[in-house]
């Protein structure tokens, strides 16, 4: 079910930057955790659980835009739901 996407440098310095952040939210956190642990790794997908941080950081108007630059990148390596 995997998509073999990874994270790409400006992603992963952005989920970084994030992870480093004191005033990133805890969303925001499990999202760029979630998108640094596959920056090299294109057979890992990001979890339910990390998927749905992801989408509350894209969605918040307080996120950085480094926040939300690794919650886009985590979500798009979210497996294909089936219909």
């Amino acid at each position: 079910m995997s998509k073999n996407e990874v994270t790409g440098k400006k992603a992963a310095s952005a989920a970084s930057k994030t992870l480093k952040s004191n005033t990133s939210s805890k969303a925001a956190k499990s999202a760029a955790g979630s998108a640094l642990s596959q920056t090299k790794a294109p057979s890992k997908v990001t979890s339910s659980k990390a998927g749905t941080a992801a989408s509350k950081t894209l969605k918040s108007a307080s996120a950085t835009k480094a926040a939300k630059s690794s919650a886009g990148s985590a979500l798009t390596q979210r497996p294909n739901k089936k219909k």
